[in-house]
């Protein structure tokens, strides 16, 4: 098991705060003793890596990303991401489709990330929609807590007839919905978890670029997370968009490092 901290932002972000959070989360992460369930947690042990990128240079530092997480995947059997904002899931999928016959993504976003662009490098609203293009099996995707939508992603949504699991029935039956993307989780030969911290209700995670409102309880995302990670194939997985300079009591640092805990 590996956790690469990724400091990559290719977004609007113009004071670059997503490029502190690996920092930070792994600073708090540091500080958990135990789990929920009371198993220590053993920080010195943990295989920490950075990818190293150049944000003036998108074209390379993408390819390191992938380069790097391709090697990632092959070594280990759970490989874990630290944003960054969610531009890095771009290239990391792509290493882990390389890697399995029948991949999974289970994606929690605010938004479907499926804005489209002629873009060489795409940023964070625009990755997802660039991933599907270039091959991924639009059917290996899961959509769960996005709440935004612009007229083109919509369409893009259901030309590609992307499972998208809306807040309303999150709300309606969340142990429900969880058994259904674990039966799909079971099917696949392994599964990643992408994490854009927006999926939770900004009440609960205000550091964030780009908050929306209505979103998931924390509780309910770690609810999540403890149920997924208990499958054998699940793999790794990401937590992107945390701006610690827009936190307030280090919540959504906080919050990352729980999240990552959980999982690990």
């Amino acid at each position: 098991m590996q956790i690469i901290r990724v400091r990559l932002v290719n977004s609007k972000d113009k004071e670059k705060g997503c490029k502190e959070a690996p920092v930070e989360v792994l600073k708090e992460l540091g500080k958990i003793d135990c789990k929920e369930s009371k198993e220590l947690f053993e920080f010195d042990k943990l295989n920490l890596e950075e990818i190293h990128v150049d944000l003036n240079n998108l074209e390379e530092a993408n390819y390191l990303i992938f380069k790097n997480s391709l090697e990632a995947f092959e070594k280990n059997d759970q490989v874990f991401f630290i944003g960054g904002d969610h531009s890095i899931s771009y290239s990391v999928c792509k290493a882990f489709e390389k890697t399995e016959s029948n991949p999974l993504i289970i994606l929690f976003d605010a938004y479907v990330d499926c804005c489209l662009s002629k873009r060489k490098q795409p940023n964070n609203r625009e990755w997802l929609g660039k991933l599907i293009k270039e091959g991924f099996n639009e059917r290996n995707i899961i959509l769960l807590s996005s709440r935004s939508f612009t007229k083109e992603e919509i369409e893009f949504l259901k030309e590609n007839k992307i499972t998208l699991i809306s807040m309303e029935i999150l709300q309606e039956d969340l142990e429900g919905v969880c058994d259904l993307v674990m039966e799909r989780a079971r099917g696949s030969s392994g599964f990643y978890i992408s994490i854009d911290i927006n999926c939770v209700d900004p009440g609960f995670a205000p550091g964030t670029n780009c908050p929306e409102p209505g979103g998931m309880s924390s509780r309910d995302l770690i609810y999540f997370t403890k149920r997924l990670k208990l499958l054998e194939n699940f793999k790794g997985g990401d937590i992107v968009e945390i701006n610690p300079k827009l936190d307030f009591n280090n919540l959504t640092v906080k919050l990352g490092a729980k999240l990552l805990s959980e999982m690990i």
